[in-house]
């Protein structure tokens, strides 16, 4: 029997619904749609349910966009953290892998994206403004720049840069343990962590040769 010849249209669509998740093909959809019927109807509710409520309940972190239960999340509450280092990020899978490092201790701020203009992402798409308007109300030191080693995130980066460095505050970059072209969430936490520990000034980045 042809892979596409469902013996059932509800098979069919629930497979189909399963192949739109990204990473995942058709072969890998009907796998997990036959464990999904080899489940208790209980099983199955509760992990519909929980995939339901994620979607109506999530929200983002009101101080750092980071995804969160309550309208601040627990890493921008805790008073544990350096408040007075911030760490510019691209997305909550870098927050993520950061976090597992257990190297950082200041807080985040998440971007949403890089500059990309092949994909039709400019600066207005991103959360700068709130970057910018965070670190012009005072009370922060560092700006951490850990955006991707690509061309769109060393865009990204001296986009950044031009705007605070204005402002009295040291900025920094991860150093280069990434290796170019790397995106954060791929690299392992050693190297990630040293990344992090191993900072050095912004300015010093473009100044060594990188021709900004």
């Amino acid at each position: 029997m042809n892979q596409d010849n469902y013996p059932s249209r509800l098979l069919e669509t629930a497979i189909s619904e399963f192949a739109g998740l990204p990473g995942i093909g058709k072969k890998t959809a009907l796998r997990l749609v036959l464990h999904l019927l080899k489940q208790d109807i209980s099983d199955v509710k509760k992990f519909s349910s929980s995939i339901l409520q994620l979607k109506q309940e999530i929200r983002h972190c009101s101080v750092c966009h980071n995804i969160s239960d309550t309208g601040i999340c627990n890493i921008c509450s805790d008073q544990k953290r350096n408040h007075k280092i911030l760490c510019v990020v691209e997305n909550i899978k870098d927050v993520m892998s950061i976090e597992n490092t257990r190297q950082y201790s200041g807080v985040y701020h998440v971007l949403g994206g890089i500059i990309s203009p092949m994909d039709g992402t400019g600066p207005g798409d991103l959360n700068i403004k709130t970057l910018e308007d965070k670190v012009a109300g005072g009370g922060i030191e560092e700006v951490v720049l850990a955006l991707s080693t690509t061309m769109e995130g060393d865009t990204t980066n001296f986009y950044i840069y031009r705007k605070l460095n204005k402002f009295p505050v040291t900025i920094s970059t991860i150093a280069r343990g990434i290796s170019i072209g790397d995106e954060l969430e791929y690299a392992d936490e050693v190297t990630l962590g040293r990344s992090i520990t191993n900072r050095t000034l912004f300015e010093s980045s473009f100044n060594n040769g990188k021709g900004y």
